[in-house]
């Protein structure tokens, strides 16, 4: 319960969470993201008029971000949170002052709260050999090998987030045209293609489910009365995450391989075939370009082949 102290600004900060939900149709995933970074920023910062965000503050805080430790689980040491993780809160903040903004409450301007750059990084994919030897490591012909090769194909084959793929419902895809429209971040609807051989995988799953569950892929019991009595079938992000590994582990592969690993080959499989960037941010569901240049360092091996091809100083001598 908040004290007298801290109701205004917690008051303030409930109802942006609301307008989040109602107004701006946010995904309660967003929504909890959102209430977890403002309400630690309120219990860190005491605040209890909107007025005492000030950017003393704020670097305060930003400094109590990059000093902040977590533990991934019991026996791990505690490591400092990723900067990408630090700029979710600062974003977090930045967005309740804007809206604050909007409704005339005298607060901070949004402008003084600048994003940490974020880590520079490539991302990481398969090879071919190493993807092919990923998609056959499921063996057999149990429903849990035969669900697994649908799984991995249409990951493959698609470029789905992991959220987007547990979310998929038997009667989203379109088998005859081979696409279907996916709900992806920001509630931002694209469409989506399957690869014949991935659409094979499918049709073949679902001709050997025998449940009535409505979402594409489903957990399976050893027991088939077990299932029966669960309401809900449909897998977790945590259980792909979990058989991405295994799988993984299954083929030798000496990589850290995650559902994204499977979104980026996805990516850079279409650029290395002659498809340009643009068509690979709409294809990602990227909403800025800028976030699908990550992969540009393909295009810039081309690049340099090109060049180590067709320029040669000597010819010109």
């Amino acid at each position: 319960m908040p004290t007298e102290r801290d109701a205004a600004l917690a008051r303030y900060i409930n109802e942006y969470l609301e307008y989040l939900e109602v107004e701006k149709n946010r995904s309660r995933h967003t929504v909890t993201n959102y209430r977890r970074y403002l309400r630690e920023f309120l219990a860190w910062s005491q605040a209890s008029e909107p007025t005492e965000i000030t950017k003393e503050l704020v670097r305060q805080f930003r400094l109590y971000l990059n000093r902040k430790t977590t533990r991934q689980s019991p026996g791990q040491d505690s490591r400092n949170i990723k900067k990408i993780t630090q700029g979710y809160y600062l974003i977090a903040l930045r967005n309740f002052l804007k809206y604050l903004a909007r409704r005339d409450i005298p607060a901070l301007s949004p402008e003084h709260i600048e994003l940490p750059r974020p880590e520079a990084h490539s991302a990481q994919f398969l090879e071919g050999e190493e993807l092919a030897r990923l998609l056959e490591a499921p063996q057999g012909e149990s429903l849990r090998a035969v669900r697994d090769r649908a799984l991995l194909s249409l990951l493959f084959s698609t470029g789905l987030r992991v959220s987007e793929l547990v979310s998929l419902r038997r009667d989203d895809l379109n088998m005859k045209t081979g696409e279907f429209s996916v709900r992806g971040k920001g509630d931002k609807i694209r469409v989506v293609f399957i690869s014949v051989d991935s659409a094979e995988k499918i049709t073949r799953y679902l001709a050997r489910r025998t449940d009535i569950d409505p979402h594409l892929f489903s957990r399976i019991y050893k027991k088939e009365s077990m299932a029966q009595q669960k309401d809900d079938l449909a897998m977790s992000v945590r259980s792909v995450q979990r058989l991405i590994k295994h799988y993984s582990a299954l083929a030798g592969l000496p990589k850290k391989i995650t559902p994204h690993t499977m979104r980026h080959s996805f990516a850079t499989d279409l650029l290395r075939n002659g498809a340009d960037l643009r068509a690979v941010q709409i294809l990602l569901g990227h909403s800025n370009i800028s976030t699908t240049q990550i992969y540009t360092h393909f295009t810039n091996k081309t690049l340099k082949e090109a060049h180590q091809k067709y320029h040669s100083p000597e010819n010109n001598l």
